[in-house]
C-alpha cells in the first residue's frame, strides 16, 4: 500500500494539516504578544495624556496624539480579537481535515482488503469528497486571515505615524520636553515591536501558497 502522504490527493497539501496545527499555535502566540503590546500602549497613552496636561498648552499637540495612540491601541486590540476568532476556527477546520485523512486511510485499507467492495468504495468516495470540501474551507479561512492581517498592517502603520508625530510634538514641551521625548520614544519602540510580531505572522508557513 502506498504511504498515506502519497495516497491522498484530494486536498492541495495532503499531509500539511498536522504541521498546520503547530503553525497555528505559533500564530496564536504572536497574537497574544501583540495584544499585550496594545495594552501597554493604552497604559502609556493614559500616562502621556496626564503628563501633557501637566505641561499645559505647550503640549496640546502631544496630548492629542497620545489620545489618538490610545484609540489606536483599542482598535488594534479589537482587530486582534477578530484575528484570534478566525484562528480558533482554523484549528477546528484543521482538526476536521485530520479526521478526514485518518478515515480515508482506514477506508482505503478496507477497500483493498475487501477486494473492491462497492459499499466500501462508495464510503471512501463520500469521505474523500468531504475531505475535499473541508480542504477548500480551510483554504478560504487562510485567505480571510491574510485579509485581516493586511488590514492590521495598515492600522499598525498608522500607529507608527502617530508615534513619530508624538516625537516631533515632544520638542515643543519646553521644560517637559525631555520627559515627553522619553515617552514618545517608548511609543515608537512598542509600535516597532508590534510591527516585528506582525511580520512574523505574515511569514508563517501557514499562509504559504497551497
Amino acid at each position: 500500500m502506498m504511504s498515506f502522504c502519497r495516497a491522498v490527493s484530494v486536498v492541495p497539501a495532503p499531509c500539511a494539516a498536522g504541521r498546520d496545527l503547530a503553525r497555528i499555535v505559533q500564530i496564536n502566540e504572536e497574537i497574544k504578544a501583540i495584544v499585550a503590546l496594545a495594552f501597554k500602549i493604552n497604559i502609556m497613552a493614559l500616562n502621556a495624556i496626564f503628563l501633557a496636561k501637566r505641561a499645559g498648552s505647550t503640549a496640546l499637540g502631544f496630548s492629542v496624539l497620545s489620545n489618538e495612540l490610545r484609540v489606536f491601541s483599542q482598535d488594534l486590540k479589537s482587530a486582534m480579537a477578530g484575528l484570534s476568532g478566525l484562528i480558533h476556527q482554523a484549528v477546528a477546520d484543521v482538526s476536521v481535515l485530520l479526521q478526514d485523512q485518518r478515515l480515508v486511510r482506514l477506508l482505503e485499507a478496507a477497500e483493498m482488503h475487501s477486494g473492491g467492495n462497492e459499499r466500501v468504495r462508495e464510503a471512501l468516495r463520500a469521505r474523500q469528497e468531504k475531505m475535499q470540501n473541508h480542504g477548500a474551507a480551510l483554504a478560504r479561512q487562510r485567505r480571510q486571515l491574510q485579509l485581516v492581517l493586511a488590514n492590521v498592517a495598515q492600522l499598525v502603520e498608522l500607529g507608527g505615524v502617530l508615534a513619530k508625530s508624538a516625537k516631533i510634538e515632544a520638542a515643543y514641551g519646553q521644560s517637559f520636553a525631555p520627559a515627553l521625548a522619553q515617552v514618545s520614544g517608548e511609543f515608537d519602540g512598542v509600535v516597532e515591536a508590534i510591527r516585528h510580531s506582525l511580520g512574523l505572522l505574515h511569514k508563517s508557513e501557514f499562509f504559504a501558497q497551497r
